[in-house]
Order: C-alpha cells, then sequence, then structure tokens
C-alpha cells in the first residue's frame, strides 16, 4: 500500500480501515445434537404429542415480547404481509430508515417487524416405520421479528429473531457507523456520505478507533441483545440448554482512501479500473485473498466491473469470498467480504500427546476469531492496493514509453532500447509485474518460470535460459525499470517501472486492438 501512497502522496488526505457490515449468528448449539431437543421437551415436561401446542405458546411469548418492546418506545409494531427486500426495491431497512427519518429518531428503537420467512425448525411429525413421534428438523416457514434500533455506541443496526426452535437470532452492525459515533464523541470533526467518512480532521486518532474495534467484547454486547428480544432463555437455560453460541456470519472489512478532491480521483479511477480488468487475473485473485495456485484447486474465480450512478465497481470473487473496489465523492475503496473464514488460517494451540503445539488450521466462525478476521481482510486489502499501484496513469504514459524507446548508459555500458509493443517484450513485462512478486520480489529462476511453459530437457538448455534471463535483468536495471534488494539476488519493481511498464501492456492488449477495430469498421 505505501507504493500506491507515495505515488498519490499529493492527492491523498489520509487513510481508514476498519470494519464496514457484520452479521453476526447466534445458535443454541445444546438443542442441535440427535436427541437433544426432545431431552429439552421431557426437561420441560412437554409429551411429543403436545409438541404443536407448546411451540405455538412459545411463538405468542416471542410476540409479546416483541410487541412489548415497542409498546414500552412507543414505536410501531408492524406486520409485513409482503416481501421487503433489496430485490423488490423496498427492504425492511430503507422501511425502517423512512420511519427513523419521518419520526426524528434519533437514539433507541425505531420499529419492529414481523414477517413470515422461510427457515429451518424442529417439529415433531410420526414414524411409518416405528409407530413412534420423533423430532426431526426440516425447512419450513415461521415468524421473524425484527427491530431496528440506533444504539447509542453501534448507531443504526437490527437484530432478528426466529419465533420458532432452535430460536436462531442474527444482530446486524456497520463499523463505520460506530467510527462515526465515537469520533463525534471525542469530539473529533468528520464528514460523511453515506456509511462512508469522506474526511476527518485527525486520521490518527481515526486509525487508533479502527484497531480498538478488532478488541470488542462480542459475546457480552451480543448476550444483552438476545435476553433483550428472547424471553425464552431463562427457560432454556433452567433445562440446561441456554446461551447462544456467537458466530460472524457474514463480514466486510474496507480500506478506505480519502482523496482531496473528487476531481483527482476520477483521472486515475479509469486507469485503476482498466488495469484490473486487463491486467490481472486468476492467479492475481488467489493472492489477493492469501491462496496459492495449485493444480488440484476446483473453485471458481471471476472477475467482473459494474458501472453504477455513484461510480464503477469491480469485484474479484474466489468461491464465497470476494474482494472489491470502486469510489464514491471522494473515497476510493478497497474492500474483502469474508463469508467462507475456512478459506483462511488462524495460528490454534493443539495439544497432541500431552504437549501443546502452535499450528496453523483453518478459521472459523466463532466471534473469538474477529481479530483475525481484522488481520486477513487487511493484509488482502493491502496486496490489491499494492497491484493496483501497477496501474499507469494516462497523462504520463506518452513520456513513459518514449523512455523506454531510447538506448541509455547505465555506469558507462550501453543498455539497448527496449519496443514498448514488441510481443516478446510485453510478455517480460507482465512476466515481471505479476502479482506474486509485489511483496517478496523476485529471482532469475523465478522469472525463467514466467517467461518459459517448460522445463529445460536438459543443463546446456538451463543455462542458456538462465544467461537469457541474465541479460534481461540486467536490460531492466539499466533503464531503473527493476532494483536489486540489498545484497540478496532478488529484485524489486521500481516506481518508474510500474509508470513505464503497464502502459506498454495496456497499449498492446486492450488500446490498440480496439482502435484498431474501430478505423477498420470506420473503412469498411
Amino acid at each position: 500500500m505505501a507504493i500506491f501512497l507515495d505515488l498519490q502522496r499529493d492527492a491523498i488526505g489520509g487513510t481508514i480501515a476498519t470494519f464496514d457490515r457484520l452479521i453476526f449468528k447466534g445458535h443454541l448449539n445444546a438443542l442441535f445434537p440427535r436427541g437433544a431437543f426432545k431431552r429439552y421437551l421431557d426437561r420441560r415436561g412437554i409429551l411429543l404429542k403436545d409438541a404443536g401446542s407448546f411451540f405455538e405458546a412459545e411463538t405468542a411469548r416471542l410476540k409479546a415480547r416483541a410487541k412489548a418492546l415497542a409498546d414500552d418506545s412507543s414505536r410501531p409494531f408492524v406486520y409485513l404481509n409482503a416481501a421487503h427486500t433489496h430485490a423488490t426495491g423496498s427492504s425492511k431497512e430503507s422501511l425502517a430508515r423512512r420511519i427513523a427519518e419521518d419520526d426524528g429518531v434519533t437514539e433507541g428503537l425505531v420499529c419492529a417487524f414481523s414477517a413470515l420467512e422461510p427457515c429451518r425448525s424442529f417439529t415433531v411429525v410420526g414414524n411409518r416405520e416405528t409407530k413412534r413421534l420423533e423430532v426431526v428438523r426440516r425447512p419450513r416457514q415461521c415468524l421473524h421479528f425484527y427491530w431496528y434500533l440506533i444504539d447509542p455506541e453501534f448507531g443504526w443496526m437490527h437484530v432478528r429473531l426466529q419465533s420458532w426452535a432452535p430460536y436462531s437470532i442474527q444482530v446486524y452492525v456497520n463499523g463505520r457507523e460506530w467510527l462515526a459515533r465515537q469520533l463525534d464523541r471525542r469530539g473529533i470533526a468528520c464528514s460523511k456520505s453515506d456509511n462512508k467518512i469522506t474526511w476527518v480532521a485527525d486520521f490518527g486518532a481515526a486509525r487508533q478507533l479502527c484497531d480498538s474495534l478488532t478488541r470488542t467484547a462480542w459475546p457480552a454486547f451480543l448476550d444483552r441483545l438476545a435476553l433483550m428480544v428472547n424471553p425464552l432463555l431463562p427457560d432454556l437455560q433452567a433445562a440446561g440448554f441456554g446461551a447462544y453460541w456467537w458466530v460472524i456470519d457474514q463480514c466486510e472489512y474496507a480500506t478506505d482512501l480519502l482523496f482531496k478532491e473528487r476531481g483527482v480521483l476520477e483521472t486515475v479511477r479509469n486507469d485503476l479500473v482498466e488495469a484490473a480488468m486487463t491486467g490481472f487475473g486468476a492467479t492475481d485473485v488467489l493472492r489477493f485473498l492469501d491462496r496459492k495456485s495449485h493444480p488440484a484447486f476446483t473453485g471458481e474465480v471471476t472477475i467482473d466491473r459494474k458501472t453504477r450512478p455513484e461510480g464503477c465497481r469491480v469485484k474479484f470473487r474466489l468461491k464465497a469470498n470476494a474482494i472489491k473496489f470502486y469510489d464514491h465523492q471522494n473515497v476510493l475503496r478497497i474492500e474483502t467480504t469474508i463469508n467462507n473464514p475456512r478459506e483462511f488460517k488462524v495460528l490454534r494451540v493443539i495439544d497432541q500427546n500431552g504437549e501443546k503445539h502452535p499450528r496453523w488450521r483453518p478459521m472459523g466462525k466463532s466471534v473469538e476469531h474477529f481479530w483475525r478476521y481484522a488481520q486477513v481482510a487487511d493484509g488482502a486489502n493491502r496486496r490489491l492496493i499494492d497491484a493496483l499501484a501497477n496501474a499507469p496513469l494516462k497523462g504520463e504514459a506518452t513520456q513513459e514509453l518514449d523512455e523506454l524507446c531510447r538506448s541509455r548508459d547505465r555506469d558507462g555500458t550501453r543498455v539497448a532500447r527496449f519496443n514498448p509493443v514488441d510481443a516478446h517484450t510485453v510478455v517480460l513485462f507482465i512476466a515481471v509485474l505479476s502479482g506474486e512478486f509485489a511483496i517478496t520480489g523476485f529471482r532469475n529462476r523465478d522469472l525463467q518460470a514466467k517467461l518459459f511453459d517448460t522445463a529445460p530437457p536438459d543443463d546446456r538448455e538451463a543455462r542458456r535460459r538462465t544467461h537469457q534471463t541474465s541479460r534481461l535483468i540486467a536490460k531492466l536495471r539499466g533503464h531503473r525499470l527493476i532494483a536489486k534488494i540489498g545484497t540478496s539476488r532478488l529484485y524489486r519493481v521500481t516506481a518508474r517501472g510500474i509508470k513505464a511498464m503497464w502502459p506498454a501492456i495496456r497499449f498492446r492488449k486492450s488500446d490498440f486492438p480496439l482502435d484498431f477495430q474501430r478505423f477498420a469498421s470506420a473503412a469498411c
């Protein structure tokens, strides 16, 4: 990220990196093992034949609590008899925000909704083979209750509760809402647009607040909300089946680059989008999301772009996870979405034969891994920003291409010119700018692996390739496109190399074919 910030140091006012959308889910795990829910009914003194009426009575208790919470705050409790989603154009959140705006609600409960929605729930059915009643878990529909509120600490949020066993609960919060409230509480001036902070008076204080969010004690906060909306918890706990197990169901972590002017961002946005669409491939997406390319990999990798009224968005998907960047006013946002954390690793202490050993293991959804979510998402954002630093800016492209076309003298040695549109030159530039070299650099053998598709058949060919690659490295160094890292045998791309090589790649792979096609069509 430092490379991009250095290239745009006069244009960017500062950066903010923290969580955006967070969805937590609570599960009563003690109810899920085979036979557990029947034991729960037994401890409550409920026969299987009476389970239906028992469930209806419990649902009535939940509905009464939902209405009581609304009545105590003099807020509306509304049954939604039609789907209210983003797909229908009228989501529950937009409806709740409209109520808050119309009624002037700035803190506390805004409204409560109930809606019939699909779920997976327990029910009692007859087994034709055993001629006995048994508890099964299957898809069905039941009432779900929503509470939209403006929390003093976290701002706009909502809680969703399933009214039929196993009473799953969902809590939505937004890290940017929390940050804006913390800045306001400390008297630090800032400006907002939607859920983006477009300006802040003290970036250092904002970064400290962002770091503190990763250390939030989520179970205590979430348990308080669950106890508020679910009156069944005391009975569940008395029967030995209480306490929600909290997991992170969805997580968005965003790094915002705050440009000083919208016009400056617009001058580089199209180049960033073009570079991402033409210069990045599946291996780059794997690297962004901390995966190594492997022949046995069977997942799907996609790259797509979408133009919206507020800006342009490019998204890279790897299975269920994704990373994207888009612009909004003066903000360039890079955002990682984690839906399947098991694609990442966390360091765990494993007990083996009575001895404890640290081992990297797939990361689970538990809220105890919240800090690790921040680490892997921030790392993914930084890798994408580093890759975007390679994007050429049109204003400098012609000058850099002209420089490549001229021979140079380096320490009294003549360095031959490059032909920026030659196929072999562009292949070399693509190899050098490969995303996997952005952080650790590359060696002679690493560059060979990019330039040659097959292994050398004998030692003589291996030496020839090594010498040829050494000459290419010397030529790249002579033009100051790469530099040696200390006394090692590693090389890295320089800032000039980024500005010079990308225009050549873009011209040959994108601009020239499009212009040629356009002129050919005009000639016809």
